[in-house]
C-alpha cells in the first residue's frame, strides 16, 4: 500500500493527464456518429430543396399565359396548362356572356403562350390578329379576311387612322378622351364622344378592342 502511495505521489501528474486524454478520446469517439448523422440530414435537406426548386421551375415552364377578351364574363390574363384548349380558357374567364357568338369559336384549339382569345358578339366577325378562335373551314384554312384589331386604349393616332371609319378628327377625339377620362372600359364607351353614334360603333366593333 505504501508502495502504491509512493508511485502516486511521484507520478500523479502523469496519471491525471493520461486519464484526461482517455476520457477526452472516449468523448470524441462517442460524438462522431451524431455529427455524421446531422451532416447526412443536412445533405438530404439540401437535396430536397434543390429538387423542389427544379420541380417548381419545370411546372412554370409547362404553363402558358393567354389574354381572353370580348364577350366573356371576366376578361383578363390567365395562366393555364400548356396542353389546355380554348374552352378551358373560356371557362377560366367565367364563360361567355349572353350576347356571345360562340359558333365562331374553335373551342378545341390548343393554347399557345401569349395568345389572344377573342370571343365575338353576335354581329361581329372574328378576324385578324385576334382571330385565334375563328373556326377552320373543311380544308383547314381560316375563314374570313385578315384585319388588324386595334386596342383603343393603347393605339397611336396613326394606328387609329388605319381603321375604316376613323379619320384624323375622330382619332384625335379618342386620344383626347383617354387623356381626360382614362382608359375605355368597353367599345360602347365611344358613345361618350361626339360623332360616334350606335351605328358607327357597331361598324367599328370588329376592328376594335379594349
Amino acid at each position: 500500500m505504501d508502495k502504491l502511495e509512493e508511485i502516486w505521489l511521484d507520478h500523479r501528474n502523469k496519471i491525471i493527464m493520461a486519464l484526461v486524454l482517455v476520457v477526452g478520446g472516449i468523448g470524441f469517439l462517442m460524438s462522431r456518429p451524431k455529427q455524421s448523422q446531422f451532416s447526412s440530414a443536412d445533405v438530404i435537406s439540401s437535396s430536397e430543396s434543390s429538387s423542389a426548386l427544379v420541380n417548381s421551375a419545370s411546372n412554370q415552364s409547362k404553363k402558358v399565359c393567354v389574354d381572353v377578351k370580348g364577350a366573356v364574363k371576366k376578361p383578363g390574363i390567365y395562366k393555364l396548362s400548356r396542353n389546355a384548349r380554348v374552352n378551358e380558357a373560356l371557362k377560366a374567364a367565367g364563360g361567355e356572356t349572353g350576347d356571345a357568338d360562340i359558333n365562331q369559336v374553335n373551342l378545341a384549339k390548343q393554347l399557345t403562350d401569349a395568345q389572344v382569345i377573342y370571343i365575338p358578339r353576335h354581329g361581329e366577325k372574328a378576324s385578324g390578329s385576334f382571330a385565334e378562335n375563328v373556326q377552320s373551314s373543311s380544308n383547314g384554312e381560316m375563314t374570313g379576311p385578315e384585319q388588324e384589331i386595334i386596342n383603343i386604349n393603347t393605339a397611336t393616332k396613326e394606328q387609329l387612322c388605319k381603321i375604316t371609319g376613323i379619320g384624323d378628327k375622330k382619332a384625335d377625339l379618342i386620344i383626347r378622351y383617354r387623356q381626360e377620362h382614362g382608359n375605355f372600359n368597353s367599345i360602347d364607351d365611344l358613345k361618350n364622344i361626339n360623332g360616334f353614334g350606335e351605328k358607327t360603333i357597331a361598324k367599328l366593333k370588329p376592328s376594335l378592342a379594349v
